[in-house]
């Protein structure tokens, strides 16, 4: 066995439990949207907050394809093991924010989404730090693939994210939602459309 690739069996046991963190965000996106399906009409739906559905839906799908480029790093440790769990769990995090257990403090999804902008926003931005460190942990060469364009694109998303935390204009958060939805689907495409 090559010395500078770790053990592939490491590499499954980590994507496994990563996996377990990822399939519990996403089920928590589709439980929260069949909940409009089961109960028509009973909570009002509202467009930015489905819109955000849809962007952490990508997100997490998108997460999974690249995370396999973990498989290259030469030594899997628990330093390693720890922060990909954690990352994982800040978009556990974001979706739990999207979809809350109960809504009765709330008159409706708008009204949530807008009161609660602020943590899923800083969460957010948060995710697209930890992307950063995410990506050079997998190597220089790795990290430069991608270009100015790959930094300057989460930083552009964490500076936007701290706006949308802080504003409630709606066309901003209208614009914002488009334009990201937009942007990360072209983004996966170009960047991660085939694993090597």
């Amino acid at each position: 066995m090559d010395p500078t690739q770790p053990d592939p069996a490491i590499f499954s046991h980590i994507r496994v439990v990563m996996g377990m963190v990822v399939s519990l965000s996403l089920a928590r996106l589709l439980s929260g949207l069949a909940l409009f399906v089961q109960h028509p009409g009973k909570t009002r739906v509202y467009w930015i907050h489905l819109g955000w559905v849809l962007f952490m839906f990508v997100f997490l799908v998108h997460f999974w394809w690249w995370e396999f480029h973990l498989h290259a790093l030469p030594v899997l440790d628990v330093t390693v093991y720890l922060f990909v769990i954690l990352y994982c769990c800040v978009f556990f995090f974001l979706c739990v924010l999207l979809f809350p257990t109960t809504l009765e403090d709330y008159s409706d999804y708008e009204h949530y989404f807008m009161s609660r902008r602020s943590w899923f926003f800083a969460f957010l931005a948060l995710a697209f730090a930890v992307d950063l460190f995410d990506t050079a942990l997998k190597g220089k060469a790795y990290f430069a693939s991608y270009g100015l364009e790959y930094p300057m694109r989460n930083v552009t998303y964490i500076v936007l994210c701290l706006i949308a935390a802080w504003t409630p204009n709606r066309r901003f958060h209208a614009a914002f939602l488009i334009g990201a939805v937009t942007y990360q689907l072209v983004w996966m495409y170009r960047a991660f459309d085939l694993l090597d």
